[in-house]
């Protein structure tokens, strides 16, 4: 047994239960977010799975992993946005690195 049930994704409507109104603002916000606009929904995909994949949510992965190939990704396209945005996570994390650099310049001078 896993931390995380497969079988959760199918069950997320059990988080409206003693809030409905929120949750549906959410879904209805959630869902147009997704809808074609200036971006594709094959690209908004995309973007969510390499979102999905950089804060490491298993039911994110899965729901814009089949996204991704319901509106017309296929796994190096899905690959390239995956290494895409944990590349920018990895800059991100080495900049801060600059913290380290700039606190022992203070402490050495």
């Amino acid at each position: 047994m896993s931390y995380y049930e497969e079988d959760d994704l199918h069950n997320f409507e059990k988080i409206g239960r003693h809030a409905p109104e929120l949750y549906e603002k959410f879904m209805a916000w959630y869902q147009a977010c997704q809808e074609d606009g200036a971006l594709s929904k094959r690209e908004k995909a995309l973007i969510g799975l390499a979102v999905a994949v950089t804060i490491q949510c298993p039911y994110c992965i899965d729901a814009f992993t089949n996204s991704s190939l319901e509106n017309g990704s296929n796994m190096e396209q899905m690959t390239e946005a995956m290494h895409l945005a944990s590349a920018i996570r990895g800059g991100a994390s080495l900049i801060h690195g600059v913290q380290s650099h700039n606190a022992h310049d203070k402490v050495s001078m």
